[in-house]
C-alpha cells in the first residue's frame, strides 16, 4: 500500500503531505459551511432555502474558479497556481466569519469558491504527475483520504469548538480558524516543484509558439472525454452532496438529536470515510478506476438508505456503526478522481481539464444542494436526500460504462496516440 512513497524522493514526499494537507483544510473549508447551517439560520434569521442558496453559489463560483485556477496551471506553471488558490480560499474563509447578513455572506462565499474550487484540481494534478502509473491511485487516493479528515475537523470546529462561544460568536470562530491553511503556500517552491513530464510540455508549447488556451478541452479530440469525465464528477457530488449537506440539519430535526451531538455522529461518518478512501485507493490499482465507482456508488446508495430511513430514532448507539460504513462509501467515492482525471486528460491541457470536469461537476451538483430544500416541501427531509442521492449514483454510473479504463495508464501529451492501450495493473 505504501510501497510508491517508500520509493518517491524528498520533494514527492514533501508535496505529498502539503497538497493532502491542503486538501485537509480544503475540505474542512467547505464542509464547515454546511454543518453551521442550523446555527446560521438562527444567528442571521436565514431560512433553509436561503443556506442553501449560498451553498449553490460557493459551488457554482468554485466551478468557474477551478477552470480558470487549472487552466492558469497549464499557463503558469502547477506549484505558483497551488500557492494562490490556498491563499484565497483562506482568506475569504476567514471574512467569512464576519459577515451581517444573508447577502454579505452570500457575496464572500461567492468570493471564496473561486479559490476553493481550483485547489484540489491544481494539487491533484501536480502530485499525479510525479506518482509512477502503478502506484498513481494508491498515492492520489490516500490525498483524497484527508477529505473525510477535513470533514471531521468542520465537525469538530460546527459542534463543540462552536458551542464553547455565544451562539452569535461560535458559528465565526469557526470560519476565522479557516485563515490557518494560508501556512501551507510556504511548503510549496515555485518552478522548481513542478513535475518533468509538465515541463518538457512547457518546452514543447514554447518551440511551436503554442499557447493552452481555456476552449482547448472543447477541441474534437477530447470532448467526449471532458463531457463524460464532467458527468462522473457531477454524479458522484451530486449524491453526495444531496445527504452529507443536510446531515446535521436532519440529525437535529428527523433524529430529535441536539446540534453538538450531530456534530459529533458527522465526525464518526469521517472516521469511517478515511478507511474508506484507503480502500479505494488500493482497489482503484487493483481492480480499475471504473470498477472502484460502480462499486462505491452502489455501496453508497444501499448505506445511505439504511442511515436515513432505519428505524432507531436517535438511538446513537446504532447511528455510529452504522454512520461509519455510510461514511466510508460516502468518502471513498472520491477517491479514484485524482489517478483517474489525470490519466485521462494529456499533458498540455490536464490541469484544464481535470478542473473543469471536477468543478462543472461540483457546479452542477450545487443544483442539488438547492434541490433538496425544494423537494422537502412535498415529502420529508430524508426522503428528499434519499431521492437526489439515488439520481446523483444514476448519472454517476453511465459515464463508467463509457469512459475508457485507464489504470497502469503512462501520461500522454496532445501529440502522442490518442488512446493508448493501457498497461496491466500490478
Amino acid at each position: 500500500m505504501f510501497t510508491w512513497y517508500r520509493e518517491s524522493d524528498k520533494k514527492t514526499r514533501r508535496l505529498f503531505w502539503t497538497c493532502g494537507a491542503g486538501w485537509v483544510m480544503d475540505a474542512a473549508d467547505a464542509q464547515v459551511y454546511q454543518y453551521l447551517i442550523p446555527l446560521l439560520i438562527g444567528s442571521l434569521g436565514l431560512t433553509l432555502t436561503e443556506a442553501g442558496s449560498i451553498a449553490s453559489a460557493n459551488y457554482f463560483s468554485a466551478a468557474i474558479g477551478g477552470w480558470l485556477g487549472g487552466w492558469l496551471c497549464d499557463r503558469y506553471g502547477r506549484a505558483r497556481i497551488l500557492q494562490l488558490t490556498i491563499l484565497w480560499f483562506s482568506v475569504f474563509s476567514f471574512l467569512s466569519g464576519f459577515a451581517q447578513n444573508y447577502e454579505q455572506l452570500l457575496a464572500i462565499r461567492i468570493l471564496h469558491g473561486i479559490g476553493f474550487g481550483a485547489e484540489w484540481a491544481v494539487g491533484a494534478v501536480l502530485l499525479g504527475e510525479m506518482i509512477s502509473p502503478k502506484h498513481r491511485g494508491k498515492a492520489l487516493g490516500a490525498v483524497q483520504a484527508g477529505a473525510p479528515i477535513g470533514s471531521g475537523i468542520a465537525a469538530l470546529l460546527a459542534g463543540p469548538v462552536a458551542a464553547w462561544f455565544d451562539p452569535e460568536t461560535g458559528w465565526r470562530v469557526a470560519f476565522w480558524v479557516g485563515l490557518l491553511p494560508a501556512l501551507l503556500i510556504f511548503f510549496v517552491r515555485r518552478g522548481s516543484d513542478d513535475s518533468d513530464v509538465y515541463k518538457r510540455a512547457r518546452e514543447r508549447q514554447k518551440a511551436t509558439a503554442r499557447a493552452s488556451r481555456l476552449a482547448d478541452i472543447f477541441t474534437r479530440r477530447v470532448i467526449g472525454i471532458t463531457l463524460l469525465a464532467s458527468l462522473l464528477s457531477l454524479g458522484v457530488q451530486g449524491a453526495a452532496y444531496s445527504v452529507a449537506n443536510y446531515l446535521t440539519t436532519f440529525m437535529t430535526q428527523e433524529r430529535g438529536l441536539t446540534q453538538s451531538v450531530a456534530a459529533y455522529l458527522v465526525l464518526v461518518n469521517s472516521a469511517g470515510g478515511f478507511l474508506g478512501c484507503m480502500v479505494n485507493a488500493y482497489l482503484s490499482d487493483k481492480l480499475g478506476r471504473r470498477a472502484v465507482f460502480r462499486l462505491f456508488g452502489l455501496g453508497f446508495l444501499i448505506m445511505a438508505s439504511i442511515y436515513l430511513f432505519g428505524p432507531w430514532g436517535g438511538n446513537v448507539a446504532i447511528l455510529i456503526p452504522v454512520g461509519m460504513i455510510y461514511g466510508f462509501f460516502q468518502f471513498g467515492m472520491y477517491a479514484s478522481f485524482g489517478p483517474y482525471f489525470t490519466e485521462l486528460f494529456p499533458t498540455e491541457i490536464r490541469g484544464n481539464g481535470q478542473a473543469f470536469a471536477y468543478n462543472s461537476g461540483r457546479a452542477a451538483a450545487s443544483l442539488f444542494i438547492m434541490g433538496v430544500p425544494l423537494v422537502a416541501q412535498f415529502m420529508s427531509l430524508s426522503a428528499a436526500m434519499a431521492t437526489l442521492g439515488i439520481v446523483g449514483i444514476i448519472c454517476a454510473l453511465i459515464p463508467t460504462l463509457i469512459l475508457p479504463e485507464t489504470v497502469g495508464r503512462e501520461l500522454r501529451d496532445l501529440d502522442g496516440e490518442a488512446q493508448p492501450r493501457p498497461a496491466p495493473a500490478e
